[in-house]
Formats: C-alpha cells, sequence, structure tokens
C-alpha cells in the first residue's frame, strides 16, 4: 500500500513539473533582482492556434460554423474573441503577478510610469473546451521579456513559458474567454514564483 501511494505521489509530482516549463533565451532572472515596478505590454501577434495554419483560418472556420447554426453569431465571435484580451487575460494576469506581493514589494500594470516594462507576446493560445462529460483545459505559450521602458534594445531578462493550462475550479467553465483568463492567472503565477526563487 506504502508502496502503492509512493508511486501515486511520484506521478502526480513529475505531472506536475512538466505540466509548465520556462526556459530563459536572453538575459538572466538574476538582472531582475531590484526592479519592483513594470508596465506591461501584450502582444498577440502571429499567435499560433492548434490544428489551424493562422489566427485568420481559425477565426474564419468558427465564424462559419457559428453563422450556419444562426447568423450573426459569427462576427459576436469575433468581437468577443479579440475583446477579451483587454477586458479579461490582462486584468488576470496583473491581479495573478500583484497579489502574490506584500505592500507592492512587486507590482506590474498598463502604463503606470515604470523605469522597466514587461512584455507579455503570446505565441499560441487554445481555448480548451468544456461540453459538460468532457472538457479540457486552455493552453496558453508566451515569450515574457523586461527591458528598458526607454531603450527597448536593452533586454535584462527573456524567456519561453510552454504549457500553460488554465480552468475553472470543479470543472464550471463553461466560457472559453474564461477558461484562457485562468490560464494567463497561472501564467503571471509562474512567473512570479521564478522571480521570487531566482531574481536574488
Amino acid at each position: 500500500m506504502k508502496r502503492t501511494l509512493l508511486l501515486l505521489a511520484v506521478l502526480l509530482s513529475t505531472s506536475i513539473m512538466v505540466a509548465q516549463k520556462v526556459k530563459v533565451t536572453d538575459g538572466s532572472f538574476k538582472n531582475l533582482k531590484d526592479i519592483t515596478a513594470f508596465n506591461l505590454e501584450f502582444d498577440y501577434s502571429d499567435v499560433m492556434i492548434p490544428k489551424y495554419d493562422s489566427e485568420e483560418e481559425f477565426l474564419k472556420d468558427k465564424m462559419e460554423k457559428r453563422d450556419e447554426k444562426e447568423a450573426g453569431t459569427g462576427d459576436k465571435f469575433k468581437e468577443s474573441w479579440f475583446a477579451d484580451r483587454e477586458d479579461r487575460y490582462e486584468p488576470k494576469f496583473i491581479e495573478s503577478f500583484n497579489k502574490r506581493w506584500k505592500n507592492d514589494e512587486r507590482k506590474v500594470g498598463m502604463d503606470i510610469g515604470a523605469d522597466y516594462t514587461m512584455k507579455i507576446h503570446t505565441t499560441l493560445m487554445w481555448a480548451g473546451y468544456n461540453v459538460g462529460i468532457v472538457r479540457k483545459n486552455s493552453k496558453v505559450e508566451a515569450t515574457v521579456s523586461v527591458y528598458e521602458t526607454a531603450n527597448p534594445s536593452n533586454i535584462l531578462w527573456s524567456a519561453n513559458y510552454t504549457k500553460v493550462e488554465g480552468g475553472g475550479a470543479g470543472g464550471y467553465d463553461f466560457d472559453s474567454g474564461y477558461r484562457i483568463s485562468e490560464a494567463y492567472a497561472k501564467l503571471a503565477k509562474e512567473v512570479t514564483a521564478n522571480i521570487r526563487k531566482k531574481a536574488k
């Protein structure tokens, strides 16, 4: 029995460890040691959607399928697809990052006049799905980098985050925008944890 429990614990910890991955591609976490505030910049250019050659192809497919069922719903889907970025994903990242630091030890925000900027370039986005009896978490991947606001070419640190998944507690996440927003919350959590641990 003990051996079985130990094996399950090892498998669980292994699955957790591979769930999110970070690979530093430029600079070092140590360069962020004394930075307490970051402007935020979000970039969704060239985002990949699994099973599609481009975001445009994805939108065309989803809009056509919705319009076949009910005219006009395709345009509504496209509007929400883009609106969710500013309305849901970005605020969720900010909230998740900031709540993990006491007394504004570190903070991020849009146009807060900080000397340094953190850029979140989303490279992959997948909404996942929830049809009641079957569901899959959303997934985002991003290149996160920090540079001098006045000198963007001076990159202090950059890293690729992959396999960042998001979903609602208890599986009540039928809305795709909500699932994706939870992935951005998880991304912020991972970035925060890395900075706390490695920016020393």
